[in-house]
C-alpha cells in the first residue's frame, strides 16, 4: 500500500499564522496606548519669576590707588650727629613737633661768634660816625681839609655796611642752629626712622624718616578718553557735573568702604602711552583704614538711583538672532520674547526693552518646553531645596493679556 505525500508547507504556515496573531494584536493594542499615554502627558513644570523694577544706580567700577594728601621726606638741612629722637615711629605728630635733634653746639657756637662780630661792626660804625661828624665841625673853622672829610664819611659808610655783612652772617648762623631741629612740617604719621641717634647725617644722607597726611585722603584712578567722554555727555544729559558723582570703595577684602566721597580733579593732560586722564576724588579716613600707595577698586555712581525693569540672569538665553527670555503667557503657554539688556546688578540683569512688568519669565526648566508648549508654571519661593516643587504649592497662573 503506498502513502501519498503531499506539501505540508501551506498547513504549517496557516497554523503559525493562527498562533501569532494574538500576540501581533496584543502588540499593536500597546503601542497605542503608548502613543495615548505620551499624548495625554501633563506639562513640563517650569519656574517662572514675575518681572520687577528696581532702583538702579547707575555705576561704573574702576581700579584706582590710595595717595596721601600730603607726603613729606624729613631731610637733615645742616651736616651733624643724630643727638635725640623725640617720637615713636607710626605715631601721629602735629605740625610743629619735635622730631630729631642734631647736635647744635658748633652751630651754637658759630652764632656766638657772629653776634661778636656784630657787636664789633656796630662799634666801628660809631666811631666811623663819630670822627665824620667831628671832621663837619673842624671844616668849618678851615682846620681840617675837605678831603680828609670826604674820607670820614666813606669809612663811616664802609662800617654801616659792615653791620649789615655782620648782620647776614648772624642770621645764616641762626638759620643753621634751628635746622639741627627737625620739627613737623604736616599732620600726619611718621613712617620708619632710616638713621638711629649717633648716626652722622646730612643733605645727602637722604630722608631720615616720611609723614603722610591721613584724613582726609586722595584716590587716583584712570579714565580712557573714550569713558571720559561718555562720562561727560551722560553727566550733561543728568544736569550735573563730576561734583555730583558719588565714589564708593572697594577695599581688598570685597567689602565696600563706609565712607564716601566726591571728585575734585580732573587732570588737565593725556597720558600717552595709555590714553588715559588721572581722575582725584576726595574721601574721609577717620580710623585710617586706607593707607597710602594702597590699591582699592573705585565705584562711581552718577545721580539718584532710577527705576529699571530687571530679570533673573539666569533667564537669559542667546541664539543667532540675539537675546531672548522665555515667557509664560495668559493660556499658560511658553513665548519667544526678544530682549535688549543694560548692566547685570549681581544675580539680575536690567532689562531695557522687550519686557513689562508683571510678565511672568521662565527663570529654570526652560530647557525643557519649546515655543508654544503647555507650562506648568510654578513661583521661585514654592520650590523646595532639592529642586522640586513642594507639595501643596499651586503653580503661578499666566501673565495678564496686555
Amino acid at each position: 500500500m503506498r502513502i501519498r505525500l503531499t506539501d505540508s508547507r501551506p498547513l504549517i504556515l496557516a497554523a503559525a499564522l493562527a498562533l501569532a496573531g494574538p500576540t501581533l494584536l496584543t502588540g499593536c493594542g500597546d503601542s497605542g496606548q503608548q502613543a495615548s499615554a505620551v499624548t495625554g502627558a501633563p506639562p513640563p513644570s517650569v519656574i517662572a519669576a514675575p518681572v520687577s523694577s528696581k532702583a538702579i544706580a547707575t555705576q561704573a567700577e574702576f581700579v584706582g590707588r590710595v595717595t596721601a594728601i600730603d607726603r613729606v621726606d624729613l631731610q637733615a638741612r645742616v651736616p651733624g650727629f643724630l643727638k635725640e629722637w623725640h617720637f615713636t615711629e607710626g605715631q601721629p605728630v602735629s605740625v610743629g613737633d619735635a622730631l630729631f635733634q642734631i647736635e647744635p653746639e658748633q652751630y651754637q657756637a658759630v652764632v656766638d661768634q657772629r653776634l661778636a662780630d656784630l657787636a664789633m661792626a656796630e662799634a666801628n660804625a660809631e666811631n666811623a660816625v663819630a670822627q665824620y661828624k667831628r671832621g663837619q665841625e673842624l671844616l668849618k673853622s678851615k682846620t681840617i681839609a675837605q678831603s680828609q672829610v670826604d674820607e670820614l664819611k666813606a669809612k663811616a659808610a664802609v662800617t654801616k655796611a659792615g653791620i649789615a655783612q655782620a648782620q647776614a652772617a648772624l642770621t645764616a648762623a641762626e638759620l643753621d642752629l634751628s635746622y639741627t631741629k627737625i620739627t613737623a612740617p604736616v599732620a600726619g604719621r611718621l613712617g620708619l626712622a632710616r638713621y638711629t641717634v649717633g648716626s652722622l647725617v646730612g643733605p645727602d644722607s637722604g630722608p631720615l624718616a616720611t609723614i603722610v597726611s591721613g584724613d582726609p585722603i586722595y584716590v587716583d584712578f584712570p579714565l580712557t578718553q573714550r569713558q571720559l567722554l561718555e562720562a561727560k555727555r551722560n553727566l550733561k544729559t543728568r544736569g550735573t557735573d563730576a561734583s555730583g558723582v558719588v565714589v564708593t570703595l572697594r577695599l581688598p577684602d570685597g567689602s565696600l568702604y563706609d565712607q564716601d566721597g566726591r571728585i575734585n580733579f580732573v587732570d588737565v593732560t593725556t597720558n600717552t602711552s595709555t590714553d588715559s586722564v588721572t581722575v582725584r576724588a576726595e574721601i574721609s579716613n577717620p580710623d585710617g583704614i586706607l593707607v597710602d600707595a594702597q590699591y582699592v577698586g573705585v565705584v562711581l555712581q552718577a545721580g539718584e538711583p532710577e527705576s529699571a525693569i530687571v530679570v533673573p540672569q539666569s533667564a537669559l538665553q542667546l541664539d543667532q538672532q540675539g537675546q531672548f527670555v522665555l515667557i509664560v503667557d495668559a493660556e499658560n503657554k511658553a513665548q519667544v520674547r526678544r530682549v535688549e539688556t543694560g548692566p547685570a546688578k549681581g544675580a539680575d540683569i536690567v532689562v531695557s526693552s522687550g519686557l513689562k512688568e508683571g510678565e511672568l519669565v521662565i527663570t529654570t526648566g526652560m530647557q525643557k518646553v519649546r515655543p508654544g508648549q503647555a507650562v506648568s508654571a510654578t513661583p521661585p519661593q514654592a520650590m523646595a531645596p532639592d529642586g522640586q516643587v513642594t507639595p501643596g504649592d499651586a503653580p503661578a497662573t499666566g501673565a495678564s493679556k496686555q
